[in-house]
């Protein structure tokens, strides 16, 4: 029952992230502030974190020390939206196949041994890739908004999208 209702919610947040993503302009270098991440990181790291969801739902943990991870090329936004894609399709099949049980395991993430997260898979799930996605989904968001791209609805109309209102 609850993978059937995260099910839903990942569907609703993965389609409002490739909503996004379809209109990162091509801007690499582009930063709003110089503590910033230029788009040319942050748009990437977006596309690529059903990754990390999907590690979360079909792993005990990770180090990030002990993988092998190639950061992917910002050349076009469909080339974000292919990643997210492809990456949204292994969370969608890995909590369809996630026993209930599952979700109150221990999962921890850690680099070179020295911990990050420790907590239920649950926690893991929600922080670690949920709520980071809306988190830098977000920032993506003002990034747009910055360079005058027009901003889909998210949890309601935009002041570009207005649905009518």
């Amino acid at each position: 029952m609850i993978n059937d209702l995260l099910l839903i919610e990942f569907n609703e947040e993965a389609n409002k992230t490739r909503a996004i993503l379809e209109r990162v302009p091509i801007k690499a270098d582009f930063k709003p502030h110089p503590k910033s991440a230029a788009l040319g990181k942050l748009a990437p790291h977006v596309a690529q974190l059903p990754e990390l969801g999907a590690t979360v739902l079909t792993t005990p943990e990770l180090d990030f020390s002990n993988r092998s991870f190639t950061p992917l090329t910002f050349e076009s936004s469909q080339r974000l939206v292919k990643a997210f894609d492809a990456g949204a399709a292994k969370v969608r099949s890995a909590l369809e196949k996630l026993p209930e049980n599952a979700w109150n395991q221990p999962w921890k993430l850690s680099f070179q041994g020295k911990p990050i997260f420790s907590g239920s898979r649950f926690l893991a799930y929600r922080q670690m890739f949920v709520n980071h996605l809306v988190h830098h989904r977000a920032q993506l968001g003002v990034y747009l908004r910055l360079n005058d791209v027009p901003l889909p609805a998210t949890y309601g109309p935009s002041a570009d999208d207005t649905m009518g209102f």
